[in-house]
């Protein structure tokens, strides 16, 4: 399978973008490779087209199919698995979001809740650092609580809204009290 020179691009630089986000780049070379194609891939077809071992390859899908962003599908008279990638941009975007709150943010937040709790009995923690504990509760709580409000919007009620950028800010004036 040749990838054109452009293909190549976008999949080194997503590799690249992949490692910098905490992801494996093997695992983000498959992602854009299978968002690319233009028809299912196996396992082979893949580890082909990147240069990488069929080992490499196999643990990657699983790493992939395990964030939802790649499903394996049959052809009729073939064995093997073949993998599609999620094709549309604001799936994708939703499927990570989703599972990084998940992962990393819905762990943080039952920690921070139980650190606020325990905080407040545990007598050698200065009532200032629990109040620093307390403010990255509420901050990520505030997160969490919106995301959950925008996660269902369709696409298109999304784009609208992030078009808008600066004008709501604008809209809503400067804070009086100052950022905190």
């Amino acid at each position: 399978m040749a990838l054109s020179d452009t293909e190549q691009k976008f999949i080194l630089h997503w590799g690249e973008m992949g490692t910098r986000w905490g992801v494996n780049r093997t695992v983000a070379q498959i992602h854009a490779l299978l968002f690319l194609a233009e028809r299912a891939l196996t396992a082979e077809e893949i580890a082909e087209a990147l240069g990488v071992a069929r080992s490499n390859v196999s643990n990657s899908l699983k790493e992939l199919q395990s964030w939802k962003l790649v499903r394996s599908t049959h052809l009729l008279g073939d064995r093997r698995d073949h993998f599609l990638a999620l094709q549309d941009v604001w799936e994708i975007f939703r499927v990570i979001v989703e599972e990084r709150k998940r992962r990393e943010i819905d762990p943080t937040l039952t920690v921070l809740r139980e650190c606020v709790i325990e905080g407040g009995q545990d007598a050698a923690l200065a009532p200032a650092t629990l109040a620093r504990i307390d403010g990255v509760l509420a901050f990520l709580d505030m997160l969490s609580a919106s995301y959950d409000d925008y996660k269902h919007l369709p696409p298109a009620t999304m784009q609208r809204f992030l078009s808008m950028g600066g004008k709501v800010a604008r809209f809503l004036g400067p804070d009086k009290e100052g950022a905190k």
